[in-house]
């Protein structure tokens, strides 16, 4: 379906984000130097997940994503690193790398951010059938070094998820493209500095967090930005809760339960699972989310609608957030506000039934409110998954022509 882009001139009031330049220790320009093993991003092991021909790569794609942008083929490693959790303490991660086979010694850079994944084999480093390794081997097939973190918790990380911390998903992001500058450095390549990033929902902020820290000093001395094209975010997280409280979203139960077992986590939402949770539910609910029960055995386990599953007061609290939810929402739905100076390009599908239409808008107006004009791309009448595997050929060109015009 022809894709419908618009320049959007929306002013949408917000607050300004404060720096997230602090989020991630800066690191030596020189890859593998004493200084980067002793911060984040160090490499504390590597194993190669694939190799695969240009052909190969093609039929991995073939009935999911469009293939014809398929050039070469890829090598892919499974990498744990060095970084740092929700606390800022030191912990592990781990992340895809895929590496080109096109003979080139110096590489672009792209960084792939997943979206909501509560089971922690279902990343790109793991499911080699998730759209993440789909996404990941398309970016490199096209002659890119693409880094995907699996993010804190997930993967073979330790600890558990910090779903939607921004502070996690900064350290996580910018240390993966550190240890995947190693990895690549190892193999007698080099990655360019310019980093174009890329994600999808939970991956769409991410991508507008990491973007920033990319371009403000401090987040890394050799890394910048090139360019950004989020998919399907939800960019406006309060409002994205409150309508799940609402069960205006699909899978609206199963989304604000993970929400909310990972920031009592972090933040201390309830003292109790019974203040939270109906019966019979409240004693099992923080079990299913702990990284190790798959998608289908929480959607077995619990019920779709937010009103089944949780009080009727605590989801009032979710539709009118204060104290320490509200502050701690407040950067989340702040993700867009700020002026990126590298091209932007925002994909979302007018048929995504979990994450709505207007949060591509709402993102686009607070950009362009700081001066920038982002393009939006409406990829059509597709459901949320859909409408990645619809963007992701779309933001290979976008990313070509980010490179010529830069």
């Amino acid at each position: 379906m022809t894709s419908q882009r618009t320049r959007i001139r929306i002013l949408a009031g917000a607050a300004v984000l404060g720096s997230v330049s602090a989020l991630v220790a800066p690191v030596s320009a020189a890859a593998g130097s004493r200084s980067e093993r002793a911060q984040g991003g160090a490499v504390v092991s590597v194993e190669q997940a694939a190799d695969l021909t240009a052909e190969e790569v093609a039929r991995e794609l073939r009935g999911k994503i469009d293939s014809s942008q398929v050039r070469y083929g890829v090598t892919a490693y499974r990498v744990t690193y060095r970084t740092t959790d929700s606390t800022g303490a030191p912990t592990t991660a781990s992340q895809l790398v895929v590496l080109p086979k096109n003979g080139a010694r110096h590489l672009s850079t792209a960084s792939w951010l997943h979206g909501t994944t509560v089971y922690r084999k279902d990343v790109a480093s793991e499911n080699p059938k998730s759209n993440d390794r789909l996404a990941a081997l398309l970016f490199a097939s096209t002659g890119r070094a693409v880094s995907a973190p699996d993010y804190v918790g997930l993967g073979s990380g330790e600890g558990f998820h910090p779903y939607g911390d921004p502070r996690a998903t900064v350290a996580a992001s910018v240390d993966g493209l550190r240890a995947a500058r190693t990895l690549a450095h190892r193999n007698g390549r080099e990655l360019k500095r310019e980093v174009q990033v890329s994600g999808f929902s939970q991956g769409g902020p991410a991508t507008m967090l990491v973007g920033r820290a990319l371009q403000q000093k401090g987040a890394d001395r050799y890394f910048r930005l090139g360019a950004l094209a989020p998919v399907s975010g939800p960019y406006n997280l309060s409002a994205f809760e409150a309508a799940a409280a609402d069960d205006k979203i699909a899978k609206s139960g199963i989304y604000l339960a993970y929400f909310v077992t990972a920031w009592n986590k972090m933040y201390g939402l309830y003292t109790s699972p019974g203040d939270v949770f109906r019966s019979p539910y409240a004693g099992e609910v923080e079990g299913l989310f702990d990284g190790y029960h798959t998608t289908k055995r929480i959607v077995d386990k619990l019920p779709a609608a937010s009103k089944d599953l949780f009080t009727e007061d605590f989801l009032n609290k979710i539709r009118k957030p204060d104290g320490v939810l509200k502050d701690k929402l407040r950067p989340m739905d702040n993700t867009c506000d700020w002026r990126p100076n590298v091209p932007v390009e925002i994909f979302h599908g007018r048929g995504d039934k979990d994450v709505d239409f207007s949060h591509a808008t709402y993102c686009a107006g607070q950009l362009t409110r700081n001066g920038e004009a982002p393009r939006l791309t409406d990829v059509g009448d597709y459901d949320h998954n859909g409408s990645v595997r619809q963007a992701l050929p779309r933001i290979v060109r976008f990313f070509d022509e980010s490179v010529q015009t830069d």
